[in-house]
């Protein structure tokens, strides 16, 4: 599978990128209190910059060598906070505070849905918030794989709970309007995954 992203990113057919950002999503974060924060399958680390200058302590990470080197070379100054990784081989010792997605689950393929749930909910400490841009749609072929919002709580239910779900005025073209603004937050132990 990292051959495909590889591919891609090598060759510049990366549709998905671009994504920037809203001011109410940037506002989240500002206020959000300084902690760690998390981007799996960052790509090409478009968020990182603003996530960094909130004060956040930031690892991006991406099993992608492509994509990495063009993230690294894109913010010399966040090279550091970059990493090549792969997301569920990601050590789990010190929780994270909040997690940042963007096309990240979108991108997996559905019999790795539940995965990236239960290692999401080891990764994030109780409390913490899984937030950003997930692709709402009832697709089967991919990627990107969307998901319906019925499909996405019981994906992510009971370890979270949904606070927030808006759908993005001005997204990525590749998703067809489908994508959508949510806060999950982390519950306690006793309804994990």
């Amino acid at each position: 599978m990292t051959g495909f992203w590889d591919v891609r990113y090598r060759d510049g057919v990366t549709p998905w990128e671009g994504a920037r950002m809203s001011a109410a999503e940037l506002d989240f974060f500002q206020r959000l209190p300084q902690g760690r924060i998390l981007i799996p399958g960052c790509g090409s680390a478009g968020d990182l910059p603003l996530l960094l200058d909130c004060g956040h302590q930031v690892l991006a990470i991406d099993f992608s060598e492509a994509a990495v080197a063009i993230a690294q070379a894109q913010w010399p100054q966040a090279a550091a906070s970059i990493r090549q990784a792969d997301y569920f081989a990601l050590a789990e010792d010190k929780p994270f505070d909040a997690v940042f997605e963007r096309a990240f689950l979108c991108a997996l393929p559905p019999r790795l849905h539940a995965d990236y749930a239960s290692k999401m909910a080891r990764l994030l400490k109780p409390g913490g918030v899984l937030a950003g841009v997930f692709f709402i749609a009832d697709t089967q072929r991919g990627p990107p794989f969307g998901l319906s919002v019925p499909a996405l709580r019981a994906l992510l239910e009971p370890a979270f709970t949904l606070e927030c779900q808006r759908q993005q005025a001005d997204g990525v073209p590749v998703f067809g309007g489908g994508e959508y603004w949510m806060v999950w937050r982390r519950q306690h132990k006793s309804g994990d995954l």
